[in-house]
């Protein structure tokens, strides 16, 4: 029976290309997923891994999935609890934090301690940081181990500062080290956009598909 990948829908945008992606990675992959885009907490309750996808300001998209009925109980109880694989990107991967300080400070879901924090600029180095990056693994984890130096697409003006450095998985450089991938247990937050990464995108996401958190 194949599993059911519930991409959550809270207003972000960006849902059809990581739908595609996603379902492309599982065929390429030779792997058997069901993959809907719900707003529906019964849905997200029921599903046996989960992913958040985000675009734009840390508050817009925070209050968007707080304002859906039962879905962020649905899906705390389904991560934090029923222990299912998920995967938080750009902003999705952002909402992990304590807190995100774009437009103000605003609460995160503070599964990932840390603060989402403006990139600094420079002459060289200027936000947003938009393109191909290289992405190097500051620890194992089974999901990027076989893509450790491997190029991946970036587009975001914030950067995740985490509180723990086991947390921190991967990193890339724009001027600075910046967090490309945090996790712990059964969570999963990639800073870079899978779905608009090709070749490395969609093995990340095979993977990802393929992962069983001990």
């Amino acid at each position: 029976m194949a599993e059911t990948v519930a991409i959550i829908d809270y207003g972000s945008g960006n849902l059809r290309s990581v739908e595609k992606a996603i379902e492309r990675a599982a065929r390429e992959s030779g792997l058997a997923r069901h993959v809907i885009v719900t707003d529906k907490a019964d849905e997200i309750a029921d599903a046996d891994r989960l992913v958040l996808p985000g675009v734009g300001a840390f508050s817009a998209c925070m209050t968007g999935l707080s304002a859906r009925d039962g879905v962020l109980e649905a899906l705390e109880h389904a991560v934090l609890v029923e222990t299912r694989p998920f995967l938080g990107v750009c902003v999705g991967m952002q909402l992990l934090a304590t807190q995100g300080l774009e437009f103000g400070s605003c609460e995160g879901l503070g599964w990932i301690p840390g603060v989402v924090k403006p990139l600094d600029s420079s002459t060289d180095y200027r936000a947003p940081h938009m393109g191909w990056n290289k992405v190097s693994a500051v620890a194992h984890h089974p999901v990027f181990d076989e893509l450790d130096g491997e190029a991946f697409y970036f587009a975001h003006s914030f950067r995740f500062a985490v509180d723990n450095e086991a947390c921190r998985l991967a990193a890339t450089d724009h001027g600075q080290s910046l967090t490309a991938l945090i996790g712990r247990d059964n969570l999963l937050g990639a800073q870079f956009h899978p779905e608009k990464s090709q070749r490395a995108g969609l093995a990340f996401l095979g993977a990802f598909l393929s992962w069983s958190p001990s």
